[in-house]
């Protein structure tokens, strides 16, 4: 059984809020990371063959 679904809604209290948002933001911060990583391999391997090689080469190692 999965988790229900909540409603989002902005937390009007300043201390809940700075609370929440610090005992989130490794994982926020990590899931920006990996976005970022994947769209720059995007666009790199978007700009010319040679480019997607070398990029696969450090990749995979």
């Amino acid at each position: 059984m999965g988790r229900g679904k909540i409603e989002i809604k902005r937390i009007e209290n300043t201390t809940n809020r700075q609370v929440t948002f610090c005992k989130r933001r490794n994982g926020l911060l990590k899931k920006a990371m990996n976005y970022r990583s994947y769209v720059m391999q995007k666009l790199l391997s978007s700009s010319s063959p040679a480019v997607a090689a070398s990029m696969n080469m450090l990749t995979t190692g």
